[in-house]
């Protein structure tokens, strides 16, 4: 088995982070595409592995919560039209991310549908990365309101928790 240099390593990612295609990083780096992505999917295990033990009591006071839209495979939409076996994993793909608005701290993330369990299963892993009570914004998503209920407590008017 062929090993990567740490100087290709670090070229790769340092490339997919700056936003070149993984096809482009292949013809750059002189490595195959699977080579590629085995690194991009053991850097996001480490990347995951980190923040979740790292990122606890932050002290933040306004936290912006919001959804990210993408697709695995085919949009929902379009599932009619699919004659292929679908994979596991297709269709609408949501991230929902919480932002501390004042260091621009990725708080916490979650990675599923639109919703509801998916909203608490957030809103609760984001409950024990704060040390305190913050202002929390969102985009008026209704799932949030049932979420931010169980998982932090009683709302209150002001939308503070």
């Amino acid at each position: 088995m062929n090993r990567l240099s740490r100087e290709k390593r670090k070229m790769i990612l340092s490339m997919l982070v700056e936003g070149s295609s993984m096809r482009s990083v292949t013809r750059v780096v002189g490595c195959s595409i699977n080579t590629v992505s085995k690194l991009l999917v053991d850097a996001g295990e480490v990347c995951g592995a980190y923040h979740h033990e790292t990122v606890r009591n932050v002290r933040a006071r306004h936290v912006q919560c919001d959804e990210i839209w993408a697709f695995c495979y085919a949009k929902t939409r379009n599932f009619h039209r699919v004659t292929a076996p679908l994979p596991e994993g297709y269709g609408d793909v949501w991230t929902w991310t919480a932002i501390d608005s004042d260091t621009k701290l990725l708080i916490g993330y979650e990675v599923g549908d639109r919703s509801a369990q998916t909203a608490y299963d957030f809103i609760n892993d984001l409950a024990y990365r704060l040390a305190h009570r913050v202002q929390l914004t969102t985009d008026g998503h209704h799932a949030y309101l049932d979420a931010v209920d169980k998982a932090l407590g009683a709302t209150s008017t002001t939308g503070c928790w």
